[in-house]
């Protein structure tokens, strides 16, 4: 391709075990000290009843996923538009991959977890809107 990306169906799934260590190197990569998701005791008191990953560290994923597939290019032009659907707990093994649209204009993609629920899902395009093709 002219732009240097790859088009292919499915990106490379992508898997990640967050636990306590990913959880604390990423929350002092960001300096993100929630206590939602750094502290135990304040996470069991909530709604949440643990500890949850942070978002971002789940995307990263898509990122890798996308970098993988279809190379540099594709991650440095491209849009992600996500939703977050379920948190991610401390011991889950999430999985990022996604499938090329039916109409060519981008990529579904997701993040199930090791139960097989989507956590994280959404779209990403490359180049202002437009699929690599």
């Amino acid at each position: 391709m002219a732009d240097g990306t790859t088009t292919i169906d499915r990106l490379t799934p992508v898997t990640k075990r967050i636990d306590r260590a990913a959880i604390r190197l990423y929350a002092e990569l960001t300096d993100d000290f929630n206590p939602i998701h750094v502290d135990p005791d304040f996470a069991a008191k909530t709604p949440m009843k643990g500890i949850i990953a942070h978002g971002l560290l789940s995307v990263n994923l898509l990122w890798q996923s996308v970098r993988r597939s279809l190379g540099e290019a594709a991650v440095s032009d491209a849009t992600l538009d996500i939703r977050f659907l379920r948190p991610v707990r401390e011991g889950d093994v999430v999985t990022a991959g996604g499938q090329r649209r039916s109409d060519g204009d981008g990529y579904d993609v997701w993040i199930d977890n090791q139960h097989g629920e989507t956590v994280i899902a959404g779209l990403i395009r490359h180049g202002a809107g437009r699929a690599a093709s």
